[in-house]
């Protein structure tokens, strides 16, 4: 075999793919496009050259976006998703054999990317309330000197935003911290000031996936200038396809409004979703500021979530992350879906303490 070895003990990255009449496992945004705003991308669609390459600048996408988040294009460089920005920079910043540190559990694609290059990787658990454990972060950074820090902020699959006196304290004790914002529009929290000034040793990640374009596979780094322009040195060519900007810049212009009116759905569903499942008896949920909540049941999570998918509802069991026994993740979905949610749980669990009589 012609494989590099540390490929041999490399696992492809996995997600829920089981069929189900509610799916609430991706965190994707549960409302699609309206039709008259498809009419308009089909119209755009039928225009593009398909025999040419797309602007490898995404010049016009990257301008729309600069207005959105109030920088400069020059800000701005975008990847196929966020995953390929972090390939990025698991790539440009620091030696290969400088490692990368991260919190656990979080987004796996930190360790997928540290493994596929051959970097070493510090993870600290999160404390029992699931916020950095501080103490023992500062000790792999002071002693061990990784070169990358990557931050979920909100945290992915846990959902809360970890303390920002924290963050500050711990980010001087590395080269670089990188808040992965994938949830922004949900919670409102950003280092995206301190991402634009370059005497900060931070950048932020960004993404369209979680605002309904997950289909584009959009994502956006946004640091200052001169980041930018080194990291553009390692940028594929023609990374985001034409189809993708041209469908992205209709949206973020004429859809802009229905994607806004979405995300406050789901902000308003969030709200209500919490205070139905802390009624519900024996359920500990946990408080989110992203698209979706971290719960757990008195019952062994596997057979929670296999029981919900036998009755149509797909969820994302996350039992057997670090420190998440028993735990189970849902994300928000529209009204109708989140109720169907409820009512099936709420009849699994009935079953489950029958059982146990």
């Amino acid at each position: 075999m012609v494989f590099a070895k540390r490929i041999d003990h490399l696992k492809a990255y996995k997600t829920e793919t089981s069929p189900a009449k509610v799916k609430l496992s991706s965190n994707e945004l549960p409302y699609d496009l309206p039709e008259e705003l498809k009419a308009k991308i089909k119209e755009e669609i039928a225009k593009i050259p398909f025999n040419r390459y797309p602007d490898p600048y995404a010049t016009e996408l990257r301008e729309i976006l600069a207005k959105l988040w109030k920088v400069k294009p020059e800000n701005i460089i975008l990847g196929n998703g966020s995953d390929e920005l972090i390939f990025y920079l698991a790539i440009a910043i620091g030696e290969n054999y400088e490692a990368i540190a991260y919190p656990i559990p979080t987004f796996p694609m930190y360790r997928v990317v540290a493994d596929t290059l051959g970097r070493p990787v510090y993870e600290v658990p999160l404390n029992e309330d699931l916020d950095l454990d501080e103490s023992r972060f500062a000790e792999i950074l002071e002693n061990y000197k990784p070169a990358l820090m990557f931050i979920s902020y909100p945290n992915n699959p846990t959902g809360n935003l970890f303390s920002k006196e924290k963050l500050n304290r711990l980010r001087k004790l590395v080269s670089l911290m990188v808040s992965d914002e994938a949830y922004y529009d949900f919670s409102g929290e950003s280092y995206i000031e301190k991402a634009l000034d370059p005497s900060e040793n931070i950048v932020v990640l960004r993404t369209l996936s979680k605002i309904g374009l997950a289909s584009l596979r959009v994502g956006a780094l946004i640091a200052d200038e001169n980041f930018i322009k080194e990291l553009f040195k390692v940028k594929l060519p023609f990374n985001i396809t034409y189809p993708s900007q041209v469908i992205a810049k209709v949206v973020l212009t004429e859809g802009l409004d229905f994607i806004k009116w979405a995300v406050k759905q789901v902000i308003s569903e969030r709200e209500r979703l919490l205070k139905e499942l802390q009624k519900m008896e024996g359920i500990k949920v946990f408080p989110s500021k992203a698209n979706f909540f971290l719960f757990k049941t008195p019952f062994d999570a596997d057979t929670v979530h296999k029981k919900l998918l036998e009755k149509g509802v797909l969820i994302r069991n996350v039992s057997y992350l670090p420190g998440l026994e028993g735990c189970l993740r849902v994300n928000i979905g529209k009204p109708e879906e989140n109720n169907i949610f409820l009512e099936t749980l709420e009849r699994v669990l009935r079953e489950l303490k029958s059982s146990k009589r």
